[in-house]
């Protein structure tokens, strides 16, 4: 793992009495990360965010330059300190240091938000190995990986802590990526009960059909003809549910598969 700076390009000193948030899979504007990053600074947290940039130059939509710092300035204007955290997750030493440097620069993580995600179109029959495997190192271990970091190292007042990972039910043309998004549920969902003593809450959501540049103009018409209020989520629809699991009030919701689509089917 590699970071783009020795230190942030915003925020370099913790905010007093704000809370750290780290929030993996944030290398977009029009992400869903993105959005979360915003409304948890908006209310009130630090935010250390990851990204990887290899992984948009393989995808359609390529690399968004300069999206780092949009996104930390976009952060740091809610009064957020922040910490960009360049991030291989296919690497299992990546999530260590991850945590290394946000504790570094920015403090104890109190909630650990993971949107980061492989996901390449393929079936049964066209899947390879190598694919299958990557999905499942990036999708299933890593969130392992983190969740023990998180769970190894937290110093947070009980109660307060909080692991929310974003799922998917998608399996058909997917397989890769929806199989290892369920094995990242079960994960999610055992810490739960397993950090209990900690006093963490641990959910799952599963936002649906949310356009950040992926939909081709047919799916997208299909996605909003099988939701019942007619539109597509956003990016601030599931970033809304996040925030509310990551308050106080939000503390009774736990060890659930939430969803979050508008009713889609």
């Amino acid at each position: 793992m590699s970071t783009d700076h020795d230190q942030p390009a915003h925020g370099q000193v913790p905010s007093a009495g704000r809370p750290l948030a780290l929030i993996t899979g944030v290398g977009r504007t029009v992400s869903i990360g993105a959005g979360i990053a915003r409304r948890l600074a908006a209310s009130g947290w630090d935010i250390a965010f990851t990204y990887w940039a290899p992984y948009d130059d393989r995808m359609t939509w390529g690399r968004e330059p300069g999206a780092t710092d949009e996104i930390s300035q976009a952060l740091t204007e809610h009064g957020a300190a922040t910490a960009a955290i360049e991030a291989d997750l296919s690497d299992p030493d990546t999530p260590a240091r991850i945590f290394d440097e946000a504790e570094q620069r920015l403090g104890h993580v109190a909630a650990l938000v993971m949107c980061h995600c492989e996901s390449v179109d393929s079936g049964l029959l066209d899947t390879s190995v190598e694919s299958f495997d990557r999905h499942f190192a990036v999708n299933a271990r890593a969130t392992w990986l983190l969740i023990r970091e998180f769970g190894r190292r937290f110093a947070a007042p009980p109660g307060t802590g909080r692991i929310i990972s974003l799922t998917s039910d998608h399996t058909v043309g997917n397989l890769p990526y929806g199989a290892s998004k369920g094995a990242l549920d079960r994960i999610t969902l055992a810490a739960a009960r397993e950090l209990a003593h900690l006093g963490v809450t641990a959910n799952a959501i599963n936002p649906g059909p949310v356009d950040t540049g992926w939909m081709s103009e047919e799916i997208r018409e299909r996605c909003v003809r099988g939701t019942p209020l007619g539109r597509l989520g956003t990016p601030r629809d599931t970033a809304h549910l996040v925030d509310f699991l990551c308050s106080r009030e939000g503390e009774w919701i736990n060890g659930q598969l939430l969803m979050s689509n508008g009713g889609f089917a």
